[in-house]
């Protein structure tokens, strides 16, 4: 329902200011599709190489197990980049940030592809590989709530989740980049994988950062900041203001955030779940989770298109409940190497009703927070729910059982943290057809900000 205002008020809504939001969304899916093929190489080459490369000494549970938990150390960086990446972006700028991600990202991943293995320095290459995760964990944390804040101060007041959805866009095409570069790789022998060969796809961050800087210099500050610069009302202490007003909302994004669990338990546990234990062929499962991720490019805009039209909560929470079920069928196919229902029920699951949530959060969480605080506000409430969900491969790993039904404590664990995302979700003020001005409480930040 809109928001109503004085007659006097009604002009100051939305922005002044010349809006771009295409090049904004263009600029957004590109610049996450390569970042986040860094992102998503290394649990890609976790969940396959990392336990012989970096852990070999270990028995093959427990090195699968390390390997795993390095790629939750990347989450761990994430609430604490996003306390510095929010600060910054709300006082200086949502440019700013997006180009310090991208140069962050993409020279961790290539120093990861030149690190020494256990075998030439003993203890120090998976001590030197953790650091270069949390750099990359640090980068990723003000990557999506940089792209989404700018792509949806750009758009159209009715048509904010559609632009903000090519966010999610892009970070889909940087999971099937990153995946499809594996697959000629994986098909090495053995040695020349082990050797070299797993070492190519981190190399390739030279041209992520460099196409992606090009991008990402040339777009425009979004006219709602820019306003705000005008008028003297950026926030000289951003994170004060936000955790003085909008702890509630926060915490909302930190439990709805949970539902990744969705994508870290498909992406990492599953597949190597099923060719670690269930001895499926590595290229069968990168090729599940291509397609997977083509049929999400297809479905996230249609479902962002839907939540511009019928709301941001009922279609979310659709994208919680959904996949959670379906986690169920999922695991049990993979345990039976049932490779026809393995590729239907994962494309069910994560390309067409998970993609209901990625599709409306960016805009969702986005619109809960004022202008002057809402790169904070998305970054640190994201991160911290991410954080949890990183670790969840990690968790699955070692609650995984014995047995045919070894798979079923993974599936109750990530229904468990669906179903919180939907009760928080449930919580939350609908907002799809409220104007810029009128999100996220602007009228506490009136009084109580100390402004620069």
């Amino acid at each position: 329902m809109a928001v109503t205002q004085h007659p006097a008020a009604q002009v100051t809504k939305e922005p002044t200011g010349i809006k771009t939001p295409k090049r904004a969304a263009i600029a957004s899916w590109i610049g996450s599709a390569l970042e986040y093929y860094d992102f998503f190489i290394y649990g890609t080459a976790a969940a396959l190489v990392f336990n012989k490369i970096f852990f070999p000494g270990s028995e093959p549970a427990t090195g699968t197990l390390l390997a795993l938990a390095t790629f939750g150390v990347g989450y761990v960086a994430r609430p604490i980049g996003a306390l510095f990446m929010g600060h910054i972006g709300d006082k200086f700028g949502r440019k700013k940030v997006l180009v310090f991600t991208l140069i962050l990202m993409g020279v961790s991943t290539f120093l990861v592809g030149c690190l020494p293995t256990y075998e030439q320095v003993g203890v120090l290459a998976p001590i030197l590989l953790v650091f270069l995760r949390l750099c990359q964990g640090f980068s990723a944390s003000g990557e999506q709530a940089g792209a989404n804040s700018m792509t949806l101060e750009h758009a159209p007041a009715d048509r904010r989740a559609f632009f903000t959805s090519f966010t999610l866009s892009g970070t889909q095409a940087g999971f099937i980049l990153a995946t499809a570069v594996f697959i000629p790789v994986s098909r090495l022998p053995e040695a020349q994988l082990l050797s070299w060969g797993w070492r190519v796809p981190f190399f390739l961050s030279l041209v992520v950062i460099a196409i992606g800087y090009w991008i990402r210099r040339t777009l425009d500050e979004t006219p709602a900041f820019k306003e705000k610069q005008a008028k003297r009302q950026v926030v000289r202490m951003p994170l004060a203001v936000l955790f003085r007003n909008y702890l509630t909302d926060i915490l909302r994004v930190v439990l709805c955030a949970l539902v990744s669990s969705v994508s870290t338990i498909f992406g990492v546990f599953a597949l190597s779940y099923a060719v670690n234990t269930i001895r499926i062929e590595r290229t069968t499962m990168l090729w599940v989770a291509i397609l997977t991720n083509v049929v999400a490019l297809l479905t996230i805009p249609i479902w962002a298109m839907l939540a511009d039209r019928y709301g941001r909560k009922p279609i979310f929470i659709i994208g919680t409940i959904v996949p959670g079920l379906l986690m169920f069928p999922y695991l049990w196919s993979v345990s039976q190497a049932n490779i026809p229902l393995i590729f239907t029920l994962g494309i069910l699951m994560s390309g067409v009703f998970y993609s209901a949530s990625n599709g409306v959060w960016p805009s969702f969480y986005a619109e809960m927070f004022s202008t002057r605080v809402r790169l904070s506000g998305m970054a640190i409430g994201t991160q911290i729910g991410f954080a949890i969900a990183g670790f969840g491969p990690t968790i699955a790993a070692a609650v995984q059982g014995s047995g045919p039904d070894g798979w079923k404590p993974v599936a109750y664990m990530t229904l468990a943290a669906c179903l919180l995302a939907a009760i928080s979700a449930s919580t939350a003020k609908e907002t799809y057809r409220v104007e810029m001005h009128d999100l996220g409480k602007e009228e506490a930040l009136d009084r109580s900000a100390t402004l620069g």
